[in-house]
């Protein structure tokens, strides 16, 4: 049995990644890559990068694909432009661009550390208004939080 940890092992195996001060750089360009964020649409609204286009990791393979609901023109015509998935601290992204790279797309990689290590960097990010959000607002937001019953029993805190 694979475990999700596994999958993205596998994943960036053939999946280069970019740290967050390579991908300023990049977004600097004149010709950025398209950058996607995979992460849930509440998640997107809470904060992200300005001017990320939002697909959610769910729908990923119809929204590159013609003739579905979840058709993302701009995603499916992007085939051969550079693209870098983002998401929370980069595991999503790696699966979501190994799917893309399945699906044709030539140039694509994901943001190591992800928007967790984005911000981390002290990179800008915004809210759903355009605000920039505070990097320790950022950081309280992005800190883990398991609950009990999500750890494995041997992790699990003993009970009084």
């Amino acid at each position: 049995m694979k475990r999700y940890t596994d999958l993205v092992r596998e994943a960036l195996e053939h999946v280069p990644e970019l740290f967050p001060w390579d991908l300023e750089e990049r977004l600097a360009a004149p010709e950025p890559p398209l950058l996607l964020d995979v992460r849930e649409p509440e998640e997107f609204a809470a904060m992200r990068i300005e001017g990320s286009l939002n697909v959610p990791r769910g729908i990923l393979e119809s929204a590159c694909d013609w003739g579905y609901e979840e058709t993302v023109p701009e995603l499916v015509e992007a085939r051969e432009r550079e693209i870098v998935v983002v998401c929370r601290s980069g595991n999503r992204s790696a699966l979501a661009a190994r799917t893309m790279q399945l699906m044709g797309y030539r140039r694509v990689s994901s943001l190591k550390t992800g928007l967790k290590g984005w911000n981390d960097a002290e990179l800008p990010l915004v809210d759903a208004e355009g605000r920039r959000v505070d990097v320790e607002e950022a950081d309280a937001y992005f800190a883990p939080r398991v609950r009990p019953e999500q750890l494995p029993p041997d992790r699990r805190p003993a009970r009084a």
